[in-house]
């Protein structure tokens, strides 16, 4: 396998953990289930298995886990960045909760640090047109997203709003 296919499927990988993610935290939501219940469900009949003569992607499965454990570490100050970035008008729970889903696992990433605030931003607007295709939630993503990593990693993202 030459180094651009490793680097694709890694990339590929990377993209489906943001993905499960975002559907594993909208589940703990809507269930009430605990991040390890929801980890071990995915990873035993989600990630990479199939479903009705589909198989579901395979993923990053360390990224997946490290997003939901900083998800659940961070949650208190990944939601005060996101009630800032949306203004007081619209507080986090007031907003869809698949949205709410992607605005954590997104801040969570942005507050580890681990990867480009850019690559960040891009990766989790792409998940966001998965789940609303024909939408303006991408813009409200981009801009949300791009307020929480200048609100996490200021030095991270440059002088652009200067």
């Amino acid at each position: 396998m030459t180094s651009s296919n490793r680097n694709n499927e890694r990339r590929q990988k990377s993209s489906a953990a943001r993905l499960y993610a975002v559907q594993a935290l909208f589940q703990m939501e809507a269930s009430g289930q605990s991040a390890s219940q929801v980890q071990r469900e995915f990873e035993k009949w989600r990630i990479g298995v199939e479903i009705e003569g589909e198989t579901m992607p395979e993923a990053d499965e360390a990224l997946f886990v490290r997003v939901l454990d900083d998800v659940v570490t961070w949650q208190g100050r990944i939601d005060q960045m996101t009630d800032r970035a949306l203004v007081a008008r619209w507080p986090i729970d007031r907003i869809d909760p698949v949205l709410r889903a992607l605005f954590r696992a997104a801040g969570a990433e942005l507050v580890a640090a681990k990867a480009p605030p850019r690559v960040v931003i891009s990766e989790y607007v792409s998940v966001t047109r998965a789940f609303f295709p024909d939408g303006p939630e991408t813009k409200l993503v981009n801009a949300v997203l791009d307020h929480m990593a200048r609100d996490a990693q200021p030095d991270a993202m440059g002088d652009a709003r200067a």
